[in-house]
């Protein structure tokens, strides 16, 4: 017994950890299982296995449509808020000014706030100035609060820069402007990156404002809910598996170059 006791408890951090990648990855084997199956209209029964969904990921209705519409929306959501987030990021992580603290407050509202809230919100908002639901007021929505993911990660980035290495280019006769280019962006362009990845990553995946806000236009997610109630079809499975296997392959392109950058 005390043996056992023993190996529990030093492999008690490990079971944790099995079990919870398990459970956080049993929603994406049973997606990536059941986009091979060789469903008609409903794909809620496993019926036989089939390359054809992956030979023709655009067989079921809109799905493609769908899809196209998601990325373009995080497309555009990702540039303006990672623009916008990383100005901002610079303003309250290196200048003082009045008022620094309020924004840095306000920056965490649309974080803090609960999506069903936002969207009703942004929606009253667009009606009030007799602007219908559609692409634009989506993606209006998605960079208010993509924005603020994006200043958060940013200017955490900043906070870990070392001074001396800007004091450093300077005394060296570069100028801010040169400093800026050649010594900081660079050291902060990893968090921008990653900053980027998140806010498409949750400009993409976003249901419930977008819901609120997209009027009769259909994105991936919409399509998802609309057609969970019948069936998944299969094709949407593989679109969220083929997403799954490249942010995957990003992720670990990201820690390999990080890696190589280190040791040499």
């Amino acid at each position: 017994m005390k043996t056992i006791s023993r190996w529990f408890g030093r492999n008690l951090i490990r079971i944790y950890a099995v079990i919870a990648f398990t459970y956080l990855f049993i929603p994406v084997a049973y997606t990536f299982v059941f986009s091979f199956n060789d469903s008609a209209k409903s794909n809620l029964i496993w019926k036989g296995f089939t390359f054809a969904n992956w030979q023709n990921p655009c067989g079921a209705p809109q799905v493609c449509n769908a899809l196209g519409n998601s990325i373009k929306i995080g497309f555009l959501a990702t540039l303006f808020s990672t623009i916008l987030g990383t100005m901002i990021a610079f303003a309250i992580g290196r200048h003082k000014f009045k008022g620094r603290s309020t924004t840095n407050l306000l920056i965490f509202l649309p974080m803090a706030t609960p999506e069903i809230v936002l969207g009703a919100s942004l929606l009253s908002l667009f009606l009030v100035f007799q602007i219908n639901p559609g692409f634009w007021p989506t993606v209006i929505a998605h960079v208010l609060f993509c924005m603020s993911f994006v200043v958060v990660t940013v200017k955490a980035r900043i906070a870990s820069l070392d001074p001396r290495l800007e004091q450093a280019a300077m005394d060296l006769y570069a100028n801010e402007r040169e400093t800026f280019r050649r010594v900081t962006l660079p050291l902060v362009a990893p968090g921008i990156a990653a900053a980027a990845l998140l806010a498409f990553s949750l400009s993409f995946d976003d249901f419930i404002i977008t819901n609120f806000n997209s009027g009769t236009m259909t994105t991936f997610p919409k399509f998802i809910y609309v057609s969970a109630a019948r069936g998944i079809p299969a094709q949407a499975n593989v679109i969220g598996s083929a997403m799954f296997i490249l942010a995957l392959t990003i992720v670990i392109l990201g820690q390999f170059v990080g890696r190589k950058r280190k040791v040499s």
